[in-house]
């Protein structure tokens, strides 16, 4: 039972009663009354359970991106409705306008759009719907929640979409250019072709040439039935946010701009996200949709504040085949968190595939190290620069056991990591 605001105004039309007749029992009398009035409005308002109420599939949607849920109310009831319906969801569901007036006769219905705008990533749900029922004298109302389910499912925003057209007209270049049929590793078997000056001698095809009066070599293009496996890092490390956003998210985007590329080469695109444990893993068979099924699989991700069990993340790369592939590690450039998880496991990868780490780099850092106008910040542009040393270091010990570092700021990093996967494939390296 809810009280509407007709019923205070209705008390200070009491004040006329008293100043009419200033006694105790008058104030009462008053209050008695507006108590009946309450009361009999209440009993004849319409009980809410004669509203039948669903809601279709919401779906799925793009962080930052607008969707709607429906809500579908008939009145089974022999009697008029009047009142309003709140279509409750969760804060991070960004519901606006979720407040519907209800004015339904008998066998009546309506549809009751409610805007959501999801401020996190994951499924989001509704909390219930309230309806509040009001009596023919407006006075007092009746209100009941029920439980009406609904789920939108927020998916990563893949903001870096607008680098692949770019990239793609890179890759149909590499594609359709001879100069990328060379002899080197990770390539297969093209043509055969008279030899020239500044081809390689180990290409020579001396059976061939024997039957032929020209020297003969064999041609070469890069394999396009390649893997690349994205190993997403949901460690305490990944919880850090660079600006308003989480380098999770950044490494996310990443990802997806790498796995649309690199599916539209025709390479197969394998995913393990973890952290001390595997909180995702997502195989595929280079679908040109696969940027869809990892947003799915990335959807329900969130940093976990403990360290990163790398035997753990090896061991599922591992268990995903021999095969040597592009092992893309997606993971922030911590010197302490490397040296310590990630450094003892880097040879079993670099022994069997090519190794890649990709890191978020702080802006800050960088502006920190330029400011000398105080002692505060000679302070503070000392210790910036210290940091930056230390990961400069610790990149450097990264390449020599050779693995290639992407260091760059969360807006470069997606185009920066899809043209180092160009040029290793230009340069036959995967």
């Amino acid at each position: 039972m809810t009280i509407t605001g007709r019923v205070p105004l209705l008390l200070l039309l009491g004040v006329v009663a008293v100043v009419l007749r200033p006694t105790q029992g008058t104030v009462w009398l008053w209050v008695l009354a507006v108590a009946l009035l309450i009361g009999a409005d209440l009993l004849l308002a319409p009980s809410p359970a004669g509203l039948s109420i669903s809601r279709p599939p919401v779906g799925t949607v793009r962080l930052g991106h607008p969707t709607e849920t429906r809500l579908l109310v008939v009145n089974g009831s022999r009697r008029r409705v009047r009142g309003v319906l709140r279509d409750a969801w969760q804060p991070t569901a960004g519901a606006s306008g979720n407040r519907h007036p209800l004015a339904l006769s008998p066998g009546d219905r309506v549809v009751l759009r409610t805007p959501l705008l999801p401020t996190r990533r994951g499924d989001l749900r509704a909390l219930g719907v309230t309806v509040r029922v009001r009596g023919p004298l407006g006075l007092a109302a009746r209100q009941r929640t029920r439980e009406v389910p609904g789920v939108v499912r927020s998916l990563p925003p893949f903001e870096s979409r607008k680098h692949l057209p770019s990239r793609l007209a890179r890759l149909r270049e590499l594609d359709g250019r001879a100069a990328v049929r060379v002899r080197g590793q990770g390539t297969e078997f093209d043509s055969l072709r008279e030899y020239v000056r500044g081809d390689d001698v180990r290409s020579i095809d001396w059976r061939a040439s024997a039957r032929n009066r020209n020297v003969v070599v064999r041609t070469w293009q890069p394999e396009r039935d390649r893997r690349v496996v994205l190993v997403l890092d949901t460690s305490r490390t990944s919880a850090g946010r660079v600006g308003d956003v989480p380098r999770l998210d950044s490494a996310m985007d990443a990802a997806l701009l790498l796995a649309a590329l690199a599916a539209r080469a025709g390479d197969r695109i394998d995913f393990v996200a973890g952290d001390r444990r595997v909180r995702s893993r997502l195989r595929s068979a280079g679908a040109r949709d696969v940027a869809a099924h990892l947003q799915e699989a990335m959807a329900d991700l969130d940093p976990v504040i403990a360290e990163a069990d790398w035997d753990q993340l090896a061991g599922a790369v591992t268990a995903l085949g021999r095969q040597r592939a592009l092992v893309v590690l997606l993971t922030p450039l911590e010197p302490a968190a490397v040296e310590e998880g990630l450094l003892p496991v880097l040879p079993a990868l670099t022994r069997h595939h090519r190794v890649v780490l990709a890191s978020v780099r702080d802006p800050a850092l960088e502006e920190l190290a330029a400011r000398h106008a105080t002692l505060d910040e000679v302070y503070d542009a000392a210790a910036a620069e210290q940091a930056i040393g230390r990961r400069r270091w610790t990149a450097g010990m990264l390449r020599a056991l050779g693995v290639d570092v992407v260091d760059a700021d969360a807006d470069r990093l997606p185009p920066a990591l899809a043209d180092h996967y160009l040029a290793l494939k230009a340069r036959g390296l995967l």
